[in-house]
C-alpha cells in the first residue's frame, strides 16, 4: 500500500498507535466507536503525533495479531470481527486493524455495560455516546424507527384521525401541479396511516405514534424551526429572528416563506411578462428545508436552525448521517430514511420524493444558477448544508433584507407585480375572505383544513404586504381586501 494513502493524518475513520497498549481498553473504545459508526482503521506502528513509521516487532508480530483479535472478541458486545492485515512501509511493518460498520448496534465494552461502554466517533475523536444517540443506535440495531414508535400519553380519536387524513389530502392536492393529477390524489385512511407507521395497533386499539404527534403538532417536546438573519458572515449580530411552531409540515412551509422574504429578488422580462427571479434557486431552498425536517433525528432535543448570512444560507439539522450514508453517496442520489412514517406521509403530500433525487437536483440547479456547489457537513452530531449566495451580480451586493432589484428598464403595472407575489395559499385565503369577510381565523382554518397557526402566518404576511386588513375585533370584526379581484383570481 502506498504510504500517502495510508498516512494522511488522523481523521474520523483513521487512528494511529505507536504500539499495542498492554491495556486494551486504550483502543477498545475506538473499536466499538467504529462499529457504531461508519467503520475505520487503527494502525499500529505509527507515531500519532509525527506520523513517523516506527514499525512493529516482526519476531512476535503474529502473536501480536492474535492478542489484538482476542482482546476485541473478549471485550466487545456484540461480537466484533476485525480484518487485520500487515503492510510494509519504508522497510518497516505496520498492523492495520479495520473495523467494519456493524449491523447489531449498539456495540459496547462488556465490562462497562451498554450505557457507559458505548462510544461513537466525532470529528476524529472517540467519545461516550449521548443518551438520545444510544436510543437511536438501539432502534437502528433492531431495524426500528423512532417515528414509528407508539407515543405514550397521547390519544387519537376517530375524529382526530379523520381530520389529519383530510388535511393531508388537501396538502397533496395543493402541491399537485395539474388538474388531472389533482383528481388522481387518493384518500388517506386509517389503515393507510397504520401501514405507514403514523398510527399503530396495540391491544386491539389504534394508537398514535411519534410521527402522528409530530404531524399534528402534539409531541410532548414538539421541536420548532429557528430562523434568523445575521449581519456579516458570522453569528455575532442578529438582524431578525423568528421561531415557527405547530406541525412539522406547517413549520417547514413557514420557514420556506421566511427565507423567500429575506433573500434578494430581481426580475426579468420574458416576452410580454415579468418574471421574478430570486438570487437562490427556490426549489433547492425548499428541498434543503424539507430534507432537514424529514431526515433530522427527533430523539435529539435540538431544533433545526436556518441562518441567512451575507454570503450563504445555512441549514443545520440535529442528527449525524445514518450508518451506510455518506456525503458522496448522497450526491449520487442515495437516500436512507431516518423517519420512515414521516417520509411516507411527506411523499403522499408531494412534499418529498422517495427516490433520493433531491441532492443531485440541488447540485444541478445551483450549477445552472452559476452558484458555488453547496457544502455538506457532517459534524458533532449535526448535519449542515451551506448554499452560497452571489456576492456581486444581477442582484447587486448582498444585503440582509429582501430587496427587489430591477434588471431591466421595462416596467409593469402594479396589478401584474402584486399578483406574482401571491402564493396559492394567499389566493385560497383571499377567495374565502371575499365570499365571507366576517370569518375568523379559526373558521378559515377549518374551511381550508389547515392549523390556526398556518392561517395566522399567511394573514400576517398579507397584512404586511397591504393585501388585506382587519376591521374591528378578532371576533366581531371583518376582513377588508385591499387588492382587486382579478389579482388573486389570476
Amino acid at each position: 500500500m502506498e504510504k500517502d494513502t495510508l498516512f494522511s493524518g488522523e481523521s474520523v475513520n483513521v487512528e494511529y498507535k505507536v504500539t499495542v497498549p498492554k491495556d486494551s481498553a486504550k483502543y477498545m473504545k475506538t473499536v466499538v466507536a467504529y462499529a457504531n459508526d461508519r467503520g475505520g482503521k487503527i494502525i499500529f506502528g505509527v507515531d500519532d503525533k509525527t506520523l513517523e513509521v516506527v514499525g512493529m516487532d516482526t519476531d512476535i508480530i503474529f502473536q501480536t495479531i492474535d492478542a489484538i483479535t482476542n482482546a476485541i472478541s473478549d471485550s466487545c458486545e456484540p461480537t466484533i470481527i476485525p480484518d487485520i492485515t500487515l503492510h510494509t512501509v519504508e522497510d518497516k511493518t505496520v498492523i492495520v486493524v479495520e473495523i467494519f460498520p456493524g449491523k447489531m448496534r449498539p456495540y459496547y465494552i462488556k465490562s462497562k455495560g451498554m450505557v457507559s461502554g458505548t462510544y461513537v466517533r466525532s470529528a476524529g475523536t472517540t467519545r461516550p455516546v449521548a443518551d438520545y444517540m444510544l436510543k437511536e443506535l438501539i432502534l437502528e440495531g433492531l431495524n426500528r424507527y423512532y417515528d414509528c414508535e407508539i407515543c405514550e400519553g397521547l390519544a387519537a380519536t376517530p375524529e382526530d384521525i379523520e381530520r389529519l387524513c383530510a388535511e393531508m389530502k388537501a396538502t397533496a392536492i395543493r402541491n399537485t401541479l395539474t388538474e388531472g393529477e389533482k383528481l388522481k390524489v387518493k384518500d388517506v385512511t386509517q389503515n393507510v396511516l397504520i401501514s405507514w407507521g403514523v398510527l399503530a395497533e396495540k391491544d386491539g386499539a389504534v394508537v398514535p405514534t411519534n410521527a402522528y404527534a409530530l404531524l399534528t403538532g402534539q409531541a410532548r417536546f414538539q421541536p420548532v424551526i429557528q430562523c434568523a438573519v445575521f449581519k456579516g458572515k458570522d453569528r455575532a449580530y442578529f438582524v431578525d429572528r423568528r421561531e415557527f411552531e405547530g406541525s412539522i409540515q406547517d413549520q417547514m412551509e413557514a420557514a420556506f416563506q421566511y427565507v423567500l422574504e429575506k433573500i434578494n429578488r430581481g426580475m426579468r422580462i420574458q416576452g410580454m411578462y415579468r418574471q421574478d427571479r430570486y438570487e437562490l434557486p427556490v426549489d433547492s431552498v425548499r428541498e434543503m428545508i424539507v430534507n432537514s425536517v424529514a431526515h433530522r433525528s427527533y430523539l435529539e432535543p435540538g431544533n433545526i436552525q436556518i441562518a441567512l448570512f451575507d454570503d450563504r444560507l445555512e441549514i443545520t439539522s440535529p442528527g449525524m448521517l445514518l450508518n451506510g450514508v455518506s456525503i458522496k453517496k448522497m450526491k449520487e442520489g442515495y437516500s436512507k430514511p431516518r423517519n420512515r412514517a414521516i417520509a411516507s406521509a411527506f411523499a403522499y403530500m408531494k412534499i418529498i420524493e422517495k427516490w433520493g433525487s433531491g441532492i443531485p437536483r440541488i447540485l444541478r440547479e445551483c450549477s445552472e444558477y452559476g452558484l458555488p456547489e453547496p457544502e455538506f457537513i457532517d459534524f458533532d452530531g449535526d448535519f449542515r448544508v451551506n448554499m452560497y449566495r452571489q456576492i456581486e451580480g444581477a442582484f447587486g451586493s448582498n444585503g440582509v433584507t429582501t430587496q427587489t432589484t430591477q434588471t431591466t428598464q421595462t416596467t409593469q403595472s402594479p396589478t401584474q407585480t402584486d399578483s406574482l407575489r401571491l402564493t396559492n395559499e394567499d389566493k385560497a385565503i383571499l377567495a374565502l375572505v371575499y365570499k365571507q369577510p366576517e370569518m375568523t381565523q379559526k373558521e378559515l382554518a377549518l374551511e381550508l383544513g389547515w392549523t390556526v397557526d398556518r392561517v395566522k402566518y399567511y394573514l400576517n404576511k398579507m397584512k404586511k404586504q397591504q393585501f388585506i386588513k382587519r376591521i374591528g375585533s378578532s371576533h366581531n370584526g371583518h376582513w377588508e381586501l385591499l387588492v382587486e379581484e382579478d389579482i388573486w383570481q389570476s
